[in-house]
């Protein structure tokens, strides 16, 4: 069983979906977990029912775009658990439409590159000296199945973004391993969470599900435990892996 027994762990984006699933579990096996979002009412629900199952949370705020915002953060994690041990980048999402590239606005690219990579990478350079130091440290990163595979009819800001996420995940696994410290991606595709089933019309739900061989859509639960595995010791000796949790949309 994957243990995180006392490791301090920050996951960004963590008010709902699978940012929260991932906190939960994590507070279930053993992990004081900093929640975080921008929505003060989700994040003190996260942190209350994590409370509730016996778990240890504490609840932090930030843009993560705006880099002293995140410094803040980490201090604020620190100053309550102790050094960070595992850093989840969940925060992120998609801010255009699918649609030609030459509809997309500047201002619907730019908020897509600063809401996914932009968002990452800051959050990755303040955590990251602190895990140098200490020789140890585990980073999982939050991709898309949109960044490994071209559609038609993608959103193309995020997916690119996403793919950007796959790259800088694999340049920092390359650079910190030499520091004892582990870089990995998770790429989901379909997850049905809660916002997701309210955007997702009822008539392309099937059309989905027939896509991924495993012929069902993934939960954040899914995403969670594979990151609950890459996050632990039993993952020792794996870094720079994209970790595709798709139903077996994507083989590569």
């Amino acid at each position: 069983m994957s243990d995180l027994k006392d490791k301090v762990a920050l996951i960004t984006g963590s008010s709902r979906g699978i940012g929260a699933a991932i906190a939960r579990l994590f507070a279930a096996r053993g992990a004081r977990v900093a929640i975080h979002g921008r929505d003060m009412n989700a994040i003190t629900a996260v942190c209350e029912d994590i409370e509730r199952h016996g778990g240890i949370a504490t609840t932090v705020v930030a843009d993560v775009t705006k880099f002293e915002q995140i410094e803040a953060m980490r201090q604020h994690v620190e100053r309550a658990f102790g050094p960070i041990d595992v850093l989840v980048t969940s925060a992120g999402g998609s801010f255009t439409t699918p649609g030609p590239l030459e509809d997309i606005t500047e201002e619907g690219w730019r908020a897509s590159i600063e809401g996914n990579l932009t968002a990452t990478f800051l959050t990755i350079k303040s955590v990251l000296p602190g895990m140098k130091a200490r020789n140890r440290g585990s980073i999982i990163t939050i991709s898309s199945a949109a960044g490994r595979k071209p559609h038609p009819q993608a959103p193309i800001p995020y997916s690119a973004a996403k793919a950007g996420i796959q790259v800088l995940t694999q340049d920092v696994a390359a650079q910190a391993g030499p520091y004892g410290i582990r870089a990995n991606c998770i790429a989901p595709e379909t997850i049905m969470t809660e916002r997701n089933r309210q955007r997702i019309p009822e008539t392309q739900i099937k059309p989905l599900i027939d896509m991924h061989p495993l012929k069902r859509l993934g939960t954040p639960d899914d995403v969670a435990h594979a990151a609950l595995f890459l996050s632990s010791d039993a993952a020792a000796w794996v870094t720079g892996v994209i970790f595709d949790v798709a139903g077996g949309a994507i083989m590569v």
